[in-house]
């Protein structure tokens, strides 16, 4: 009787299972016979596909044609097979050792895997497998070697688990397992690696775990475990590495893991443990890495930490100390990490810090510690960061620190420092960031600071500096947040434009007069700005809609006059403006900004008016006299005759031009007769001619997109300047492209945002109509989504961007526009990217202006799937 399909292929799986995993493949390398063993199998594989197509595809062999002298491909290992572990696995009864990790393994562990009485090592680690961990493998009593890592697996550990007797090492990190620790783990005498961590296991620490006489490294962080820590872990004197840290652990840190003689790394951080931190952790004379920071301890730290002559990393932070810090600190010259912030030290910075130049990073700020800064730092030859703010700190800015040369960030924040600070700080040119703030600085601003190019942040507010800015300042061009509020400056250097990186800009509270110097408008990602309580005079630049950036802008409390310049009404990103006691005049801008301010953000100015509770309202003025009804008529009357003559003999000269042109003009020529051509500063025939030329007559080979409303061309104008062109389609059809172009024309021409692509101009011709915009380097979010490459260079924070800049405009149109714009086809290939992934919605084809009392508010356009919910609610009515 025939074999069934079903059957063969049961048995081809079970076969290659069987051959695959006898032979015992090694994912590092192969054997010579191994790789004959190998390419035998695959012969017999491809004996078996007959009838029936083959369910083992993805067991296949890579060659390497540069292996072999003579040119013949040979065999590289298997590495990527697919697919379930199947059941007849169980059938290998004399199966010692299965390596199936870093496969593409999906399903769950089969049961029938504890039936593999001989197996010692079981490696299924980095696949797709999900599901239980099977109560089964308590039966693989010779199992000394069990690695499930980086999978998916689910529900609790089994307590079987604590019958393999001879298990050696257990991995189960980077899953989901849930439930308890099963204290049946203690049984495990032989075990010296327990690696559950990055998993949901919740419940206490079994103190069981205390019999592992063996164990080498303990790692149960980032779990939800909760309880005290027990005591018998104390026990193991063999464990180098406990790690406890990002759990729910509570209680006191119990004096036993001073028993612990050979441990190296301590980490119990982000935690909720309170209590005093035990003397007995002086013992332990190999301990490297100590970790405490985020959690409830208190009292003082004991002075015997500094007998740990192998420290290298010291975290105490964010925790309750009291106290002085251990004055032995660093004596052996190893501490490299010390940070002790957020607490409620007190007392001198320790001696021994001054001369521990194998410090890199170190934070001592929000405690209330004392000293001569001057005296008790040295030359750190190694040191990247280092945070003394919010403390009792008193003396000058050293020269010192300009001898640290891997110092990248120098905060001293909130102290009492005195005098000026040395020139010889420009020296450290890799500086990022600098922050003197609120102390008591004197002097000018060093020009020596135009060399520290590196800079990102500089910050010396609430201090006493003096004179001008120095002009060097302008050759920060990396530098991103500038605070120099509350000194005594007296002029804004105008090279302060070239800082075009400059996101945050406070220079409020200073002694600034004359005007705002308008190159502070070429600071286009300036996000907020304030000047206030100044002396600064004059008008508000008109350039100022140049930040286009700008959230916050404040000039209060100045002697600015004039008018508020109706630029601000280009500015859809701010929300927040205070222009509070100047001598301002005239109607708000028609911006959100000023129509939904408060009237403390506008009072004491002279004669502002507007829309806000507070203000009088705008009152245009009307001149009824005879006399002046009198000028109006003696002078519009004749220049609108003379207006009128001028238009005639005008008209006359065009048609006796056009009677004297040659007949045999081309189809371009009739083109240009005809069209109605608008465009902003250009000649509208001359430009049209110019897009002629560059796309050669809308040559097929300039063409970059083709939707439903026209086709898209790219034009390089004689000035080198990229335009994108869209044709629209003949009107001689009907009227419903032509309502198309018009709805485009009438919603591009009535916004400006930065995230709506810009219009440059339009022409209506009778053969074809066409719109000129701005140049997108980079597409549609279509193409680029479409695309491999393009869409992986797409990362998440990418993506989101591009979401926010859509929203950013649908907003825009919907909430700012009177009457408000709906889209209507909101696609990916109507979002185009320029050069920065910035999104630009595009495409008003189908746009619609929506007056409620129009008779077609209801009907539809736009590409099904991406309308608007409401338009598919009308069609379907």
């Amino acid at each position: 009787m025939p074999m069934s399909r079903s059957k063969k292929v049961f048995y081809l799986v079970s076969l290659v299972v069987l051959a695959m995993l006898h032979s015992s493949f090694y994912v590092a390398s192969l054997s010579l016979n191994e790789e004959a063993e190998a390419d035998a199998l695959l012969t017999w594989k491809a004996s078996l596909q007959n009838e029936t197509e083959s369910p083992l595809n993805s067991w296949t062999l890579l060659n390497n044609a540069t292996n072999s002298s003579n040119n013949q491909n040979t065999s590289s290992i298997p590495c990527s097979w697919s697919g379930e572990i199947p059941p007849q696995i169980g059938l290998l009864n004399n199966l010692e050792v299965l390596r199936l990790n870093e496969n593409h393994l999906n399903g769950s562990i089969p049961l029938e895997i504890g039936h593999l009485k001989s197996l010692i090592r079981l490696s299924l680690h980095s696949n797709d497998l999900h599901g239980c961990i099977p109560n089964s493998l308590g039966n693989l009593s010779n199992l000394a070697y069990l690695y499930l890592r980086n999978n998916q697996l689910s529900c609790s550990i089994p307590s079987e688990i604590g019958n393999l007797s001879n298990l050696i090492d257990i991995d189960m990190k980077n899953n989901t397992l849930t439930g308890p620790i099963p204290s049946s783990i203690g049984n495990l005498e032989q075990l010296t690696w327990l690696y559950i961590y990055q998993n949901q296991l919740s419940g206490s620490i079994p103190p069981e775990l205390g019999n592992l006489k063996s164990l080498i490294s303990l790692s149960l962080q980032t779990n939800n475990l909760s309880g005290p820590i027990p005591s018998s872990l104390g026990a193991l004197g063999n464990l180098t590495i406990l790690l406890l840290y990002n759990n729910q652990l509570s209680g006191t840190i119990p004096k036993e893991l001073g028993n612990l003689k050979s441990i190296t790394s301590l980490q119990l951080s982000r935690n909720q443990l309170n209590g005093i931190l035990p003397v007995s952790l002086g013992n332990l004379s190999h301990m490297e890495l100590l970790y405490f920071r985020d959690n409830q301890l208190s009292g003082p730290i004991p002075q015997e930490i500094g007998n740990l002559m192998k420290l290298t990393v010291l975290q105490l932070d964010s925790n309750h100390f009291t106290g002085s810090l251990p004055q032995n600190l660093c004596q052996s010259g190893s501490l490299q990490n010390f940070s002790a912030y957020d607490n409620h030290l007190i007392g001198p910075i320790p001696k021994t810090l001054r001369n521990c130049t194998s410090l890199i990073r170190v934070r001592l700020d929000r405690n209330q510690l004392f000293g001569n800064i001057s005296e008790d730092f040295g030359v750190y030859t190694k040191l990247n960061f280092i945070d003394l703010s919010y403390n009792r700190l008193y003396g000058e800015i050293s020269h010192k620190w300009s001898k640290c040369p891997q110092l990248t960030t120098l905060r001293i924040v909130g102290n009492n420092i005195t005098g000026s600070i040395p020139p010889v700080i420009g020296d450290s040119i890799q500086l990022q960031s600098l922050d003197l703030s609120f102390n008591q600085l004197v002097g000018e601003l060093p020009k020596e600071f135009g060399k520290l190019t590196s800079l990102l942040e500089l910050l010396l507010n609430g201090n006493h500096l003096s004179g001008e800015i120095p002009l060097e300042l302008g050759s920060l061009t990396n530098l991103k947040y500038l605070d120099l509020s509350t000194n005594k400056f007296t002029a804004i250097p105008k090279n302060i434009g070239n800082l075009l990186a400059l996101f945050y800009l406070n220079m409020s509270n200073n002694k600034f007069s004359q005007g705002i110097p308008v190159e502070l408008c070429k600071l286009l990602h300036l996000s907020k700005l304030d000047l206030s309580q100044n002396l600064l005079e004059g008008e508000i630049p008109s350039e100022i809609h140049n930040l286009w950036s700008l959230e916050l802008f404040n000039v209060s409390h100045n002697h600015l006059s004039g008018f508020i310049p109706i630029a601000f009404e280009e500015m859809h990103g701010l929300s927040y403006v205070d222009i509070s006691y100047n001598e301002l005049e005239g109607p708000l801008p028609n911006s959100r900004a000023f129509q939904d301010a408060h009237i403390e953000v506008l009072q004491g100015n002279k004669g502002l008016c507007g829309n806000v509770t507070g203000l009088q309202p705008c009152v245009v003025e009307k001149h009824n006299s005879k006399k002046g009804h009198k000028i109006i008529f003696l002078i519009t009357f004749p220049l609108l005759g003379v207006l009128s003559l001028v238009l005639v003999f005008l008209g006359i000269f065009i048609f006796l031009q056009r009677k004297r042109r040659d007949p045999q003009t081309n189809q371009t020529d009739d083109m240009e007769r005809e069209e109605v051509f608008t465009i902003s500063s250009f000649d509208g025939r001359m430009m049209f001619q110019e897009i002629l030329d560059a796309t050669q007559g809308f040559d097929a080979k300039f063409c970059i997109g083709n939707g439903g409303n026209g086709i898209v061309y790219e034009a390089k104008l004689k000035s080198g300047v990229i335009v994108a062109v869209k044709k629209l389609r003949s009107f001689y059809s009907g009227q419903i492209q032509r309502k198309e172009f018009l709805n485009e024309i009438r919603a591009l021409t009535e916004i400006r945002h930065r995230n709506i692509v810009k219009l440059h101009g339009f022409c209506s011709h009778s053969q074809f109509s066409i719109l000129i915009y701005e140049y997108l380097e980079r597409g549609s979010l279509a193409t680029i989504l479409t695309n491999d490459r393009g869409a992986k260079e797409l990362n998440w924070n990418k993506r989101v961007n591009i979401i926010k800049g859509v929203a950013h405009a649908l907003s825009y149109m919907h909430h700012d526009c009177s009457p408000p714009i709906v889209h209507r086809d909101i696609s990916s290939k109507n979002v185009l990217l320029d050069s920065e992934c910035e999104a630009h919605v595009s495409d008003f084809g189908t746009a619609k202006i929506l007056n409620q009392d129009s008779s077609n508010w209801t009907s539809l356009a736009g590409t099904y799937g991406y309308v608007a919910p409401a338009s598919e609610f009308w069609l379907l009515k």
